[in-house]
């Protein structure tokens, strides 16, 4: 009798590891942490420079947990700039996922407002663990462990100039022709005028990839600028309808106001950057990669935005442009508005060409050239799916968009492209995350 119940405790012991080693490869709750923190940072209204800061910073400590598991990937140890790395787990057993997942919870968790709302997404997910059959001992070392590592992380988040940038005095406006100024309805303070001082990543300085500077402002009607300007508005009085569900689904503008009566209130939107993560996310389901190889796509596309909107917002408050909204009604017709709302700061380059390009030139380094895929990103958001051939061309529809939008003139879209294509293209070269 004792020799049979023995063997039926020994059995279901085997079982009950089989089932949670067997979700150890399981990429799920990195998919609903990603979810989860998107809709943190929409619903706290964080600017684009700062949602990228966000999911960097969490996808990196859970991507070099992964790593110290597998392999076939590399550390950004020494690849980033200023990243020493993260400690090795002592010798308890642990689960490398659930200590992953702790880790970028640990992250997300300090990095946005509402932190109780991300701790009730960590223990929902902690909770799909217990369910799976994870022992008790082995969530109690793993979460000790991604503690270790988040600390760890914390450290060289603390080091990138942000905090600092807090402390600035506010922006002063440059009240001079063709220089930006605020625009209705919000007349919002510039958003991130020092972001040029955060410390990139992959990046050595944030005017590494400085753009070609745009055309000079002027009011005569002959010059580059002015017929640029008039494109806007011509273009934007005659959008087909087509056109139209592209300026609204690339629309991903948090700042977003609307107007009743004399009160204002805000409309939450996705961010342009987590927008590609979501894309990065459905390609990643489509490859049914595991729970490292996510990772690595999360975490490869986080860094070229997290770059592109340091390079990005470094141009914006250098060139200062004037938006199309304030030149149109100044000197074409003063009553015109554009389809989307103008986001508060300056014009030059778009940002959502800088970043759309070089995240859509790492997801093609990581899924091909010719990947398709259906983008439901914004069905939350009430827009319809959208299909796409490639990457590239989902970026180019991004940045096009803008144009229709009625808030960027061509040459922010066109060289605001080469500048993201640029930061992909070093990105590539210069961080290595799987073996040849």
């Amino acid at each position: 009798m004792k020799r049979y119940l023995f063997l039926f405790i020994f059995s279901t012991t085997l079982s009950a590891n089989a089932q949670w080693h067997k979700s150890e490869n399981d990429p799920l709750p990195l998919h609903r942490s990603q979810k989860a923190l998107s809709d943190i940072i929409v619903s706290d209204i964080f600017s684009p420079p700062v949602a990228s800061r966000i999911f960097v910073y969490a996808n990196i400590a859970a991507y070099e947990i992964q790593v110290k598991n597998n392999r076939q990937f590399l550390s950004l140890k020494g690849q980033l700039n200023n990243f020493n790395g993260i400690p090795n787990p002592d010798k308890k057993k642990i689960s490398y996922s659930v200590a992953a997942t702790y880790a970028y919870w640990q992250i997300g968790k300090r990095l946005v407002f509402s932190e109780q709302v991300a701790l009730d997404s960590l223990n929902s997910i902690l909770s799909w663990y217990k369910a799976k059959g994870y022992p008790d001992t082995i969530l109690q070392n793993s979460i000790l462990y991604g503690k270790m590592v988040s600390d760890t992380v914390l450290k060289w988040v603390d080091q990138d100039q942000y905090k600092e940038t807090r402390k600035l005095r506010r922006y002063s406006l440059v009240k001079q022709e063709g220089n930006w100024a605020p625009t209705p309805p919000g007349y919002m303070a510039a958003v991130e005028p020092y972001w040029n001082r955060i410390r990139p990543l992959a990046m050595k300085t944030a005017d590494q990839f400085k753009p070609t500077a745009p055309p000079l402002y002027s009011k005569d009607k002959n010059s580059a600028f002015y017929i640029n300007a008039n494109e806007v508005y011509t273009v934007g009085k005659n959008l087909d309808e087509k056109q139209l569900d592209i300026a609204k689904f690339w629309d991903c503008n948090p700042f977003f106001l609307n107007l009743n009566g004399h009160m204002n209130y805000a409309t939450k939107k996705i961010s342009p950057g987590a927008h590609w993560i979501s894309i990065a996310g459905i390609a990643s389901r489509l490859k049914n990669f595991n729970y490292m190889q996510s990772s690595s796509a999360y975490t490869s596309t986080c860094i070229a935005l997290f770059d592109a909107f340091i390079s990005c917002w470094d141009e914006k408050y250098r060139s200062n442009y004037i938006r199309p909204e304030t030149f149109i009604n100044a000197n074409i017709d003063e009553n015109w508005r554009p389809i989307l709302q103008t986001p508060p700061f300056p014009e030059y380059p778009s940002g959502h060409s800088v970043a759309s390009t070089a995240a859509a030139c790492v997801l093609t380094k990581i899924f091909g050239d010719k990947f398709k895929f259906q983008d439901n990103t914004e069905t939350d958001f009430g827009l319809p799916v959208r299909s796409f051939t490639s990457f590239n061309q989902a970026a180019n529809e991004a940045a096009i968009s803008r144009l229709y939008g009625g808030i960027h003139y061509r040459p922010a879209i066109e060289n605001g492209q080469t500048q993201g294509r640029n930061i992909g293209a070093y990105q590539i070269e210069k961080i290595k995350m799987k073996k040849d």
